[in-house]
């Protein structure tokens, strides 16, 4: 799907009765920035609905249609834009479109519940994607064929799903990043006023589990402490303290919750802001294992290469190639 700057990257943007605005937007603004800031046509795009010359938003404000239907055949990536409302996402007309796209190679997304679109019709089969949490669990059992993940978005050979809202915009970025370089995403995302923009293997912030037992208000307080204490890292003691638990306590909720300790927790959201680091800055790897928390270099390359089967060194050659 990577284009030259002669030959500009086709998108379509197929929006679904009740789609998410903010999303769409996140989507959608990141391409007309990378052509701003390149000053070359690096993409164009048609926007289409299956209906009528509108489509309107959940927040009822109506988008005009560039295209039709038929001429999202013509385009390169197509994502499907949906909402709460996903019993419209469900529909032969939307399955036979996405059949006709994935017929011809298109690559295929999903923002915000457009993932549903794509896995009622089996063009998600197969394939990991992301979804928002609060239709998680109903897809995981509804798709069996599809690998639901918890993370914001993902890229998965040629198919790009996000959970919505803003994780659009970092899937969005993350496309760019592949097409044109590490650099023109960072000058989007300063034109955007965003510090750093999150990864594929970012979670969803979801609130509390249906049924989740009391104690759950703990494990958020820990999470937010160690997400805000990156650089000087506390210990378990502290966490413990500070959420007014015991360590034992602490231990057991993190096991219930999210299946690791807690130790191992921090120690994967520490290595998940290494890698947003390596991919988005030029920061040297001894300063982003000092940005981290870790005591030396060959104790960051060490935990990196446990974590994501490669180590630091490789993550920047990527990024510069």
């Amino acid at each position: 799907m990577a284009k030259t700057a002669a030959a500009p990257c086709r998108l379509g943007f197929l929006l679904i009765d009740g789609f998410t605005m903010i999303a769409f937007a996140n989507a959608i603004e990141p391409f007309r920035m990378a052509n701003y800031a390149s000053e070359q046509t690096l993409y164009t795009w048609k926007v289409a609905g299956l209906a009528g010359q509108h489509t309107a938003a959940s927040n009822g404000l109506q988008i005009q249609h560039t295209d039709t239907p038929e001429g999202l055949l013509e385009c390169d990536l197509v994502l499907v834009c949906g909402g709460y409302q996903i019993q419209h996402l469900v529909s032969p007309a939307i399955r036979l479109l996405l059949q006709r796209l994935a017929a011809r190679d298109i690559a295929l997304g999903g923002v915000c519940t457009g993932a549903l679109a794509l896995a009622d019709a089996g063009v998600l089969d197969s394939y990991q994607a992301s979804l928002h949490w609060e239709n998680f669990i109903a897809a995981q059992e509804s798709y069996p064929g599809v690998a639901f993940r918890q993370n914001l978005y993902t890229i998965d050979r040629n198919r790009y799903t996000c959970s919505g809202g803003a994780s659009a915009l970092d899937m969005a970025q993350a496309v760019i990043r592949q097409h044109h370089g590490r650099v023109l995403a960072a000058q989007i995302a300063e034109y955007f006023d965003v510090a750093y923009m999150r990864t594929a293997d970012s979670l969803q912030h979801a609130p509390a589990p249906a049924g989740s037992a009391p104690g759950y208000e703990h494990v958020a307080d820990a999470v937010a402490l160690m997400q805000a204490n990156i650089e000087e890292p506390l210990t378990l003691a502290d966490v413990a303290e500070l959420c007014r638990v015991s360590p034992r306590q602490l231990q057991r909720l993190f096991q219930r919750y999210h299946q690791t300790s807690p130790a191992g927790y921090y120690l994967q959201q520490r290595l998940r802001r290494a890698r947003e680091l390596l991919q988005q800055t030029s920061l040297s790897i001894t300063d982003i294992s000092i940005a981290c928390g870790f005591l030396t270099v060959s104790s960051f390359s060490k935990a990196f290469r446990k974590q994501y089967g490669y180590p630091p060194t490789q993550q920047r050659k990527e990024e510069a190639a």
